[in-house]
């Protein structure tokens, strides 16, 4: 088993479901990154005591909370565990003040007192401490439930899309302020799942890939992003364009008849092409991997456009700027392929 903050080497078997997965996570935000129902959530609680896996062993900081082998099995409240659930989970007959110092019971008056005013300090909401969860805005809530969680200094933090239950506006906001009170205010592993693209780009350090039950990739992010090395990680880590490939020799590869040239830099056999949409170019110059098109289908988006072209032998999704999206549609172009951007995929 590979070294980390936390460890995860674990099997879970449903009627129609089953987990099998082995990654570690090191300081940091670490996303699960996978479509709904991959076992993400799953993951956590099992990692949290909450679910028991059917086999394996997890640690955490090199303690094991769960070994199936060894019949250890340490209980949720002394695992130190932080969880941070979906809807927060605050009580609400309690006040953000009681909620905060939840996890403390057992610490003198004085000291537990002391320790939650300084948290609604670093949250930035002093004044509400007498307050009811009902009183407050959906991003006070979560740093309310963020500060419960953290209060009682755990080994490890796990969050379980902690921006689902948050409108877009309030979303967008958040985020930042999210992860950097998190790096200001934890020095250990965090462990972040989310569906949401766009969340792991933003927040985490590194990924894992989920998808049925299964790791498909870990690694620093802009590594399993930008350097997928499946079909199925390359869509997860959203790449739209992925071409079947037909014959491969040498640095050129066939794919829908088309003849496409390839770098040399990665070796082994592959059975598909892939490439953002960002990446896909416009030019008007003679180069390999140019190609003639029209324009399918075109929709504005927040910071541009996403056409769809349609070439002699595949069809391919690109994100054009707004300053060259009238020389596209007029077709004035060649659609072109960067070979250095073209991703090789199993």
């Amino acid at each position: 088993m590979k070294t980390g903050m936390l460890q995860i080497k674990i099997k879970k078997a449903f009627p129609q479901f089953y987990l099998d997965v082995d990654f570690s996570v090191h300081p940091g935000i670490t996303g699960i990154l996978g479509p709904s129902g991959s076992g993400k959530s799953l993951t956590l609680q099992c990692i949290a005591g909450l679910e028991n896996p059917d086999a394996g062993s997890i640690r955490v900081n090199g303690r094991v909370v769960y070994d199936a082998g060894k019949k250890i099995n340490i209980k949720t409240r002394f695992r130190k565990t932080g969880y941070l659930f979906q809807h927060y989970a605050l009580f609400p007959h309690l006040t953000v003040k009681q909620n905060i110092a939840y996890g403390l019971k057992g610490m003198p008056k004085k000291e537990r007192e002391e320790r939650v005013r300084r948290f609604l300090e670093k949250i930035q909401l002093q004044g509400y401490g007498n307050r009811y969860p009902n009183e407050m805005s959906g991003g006070q809530q979560q740093r309310v439930a963020l500060a419960r969680t953290l209060i009682p200094e755990p080994a490890c933090l796990l969050l379980d899309e902690p921006f689902s239950a948050l409108d877009d506006e309030t979303k967008q906001f958040l985020m930042q302020q999210f992860a950097t009170f998190i790096h200001e205010n934890f020095r250990g592993a965090v462990l972040f799942v989310t569906h949401s693209l766009e969340e792991a780009v933003k927040l985490c350090d590194h990924l894992v890939l989920y998808k049925d039950g299964k790791v498909l990739q870990t690694g620093p992010k802009n590594e399993v992003l930008y350097h997928p090395e499946t079909k199925e990680a390359a869509r997860i880590a959203g790449c739209s364009n992925i071409l079947e490939i037909s014959r491969a020799e040498n640095r050129i590869c066939m794919a829908g008849g088309a003849a496409i040239a390839v770098d040399g830099k990665k070796a082994g056999p592959y059975r598909f092409l892939g490439i953002h949409a960002h990446h896909v170019k416009f030019t008007n110059q003679a180069q390999e991997n140019v190609f003639s098109y029209r324009v399918t289908d075109c929709r504005q988006t927040f910071d541009g456009y996403h056409v769809t072209a349609e070439t002699p032998y595949f069809t391919v999704c690109a994100s054009v700027p707004p300053d060259q999206i009238q020389a596209v549609l007029a077709v004035e172009k060649k659609l072109y392929l960067p070979k250095e951007h073209l991703l090789r995929l199993k």
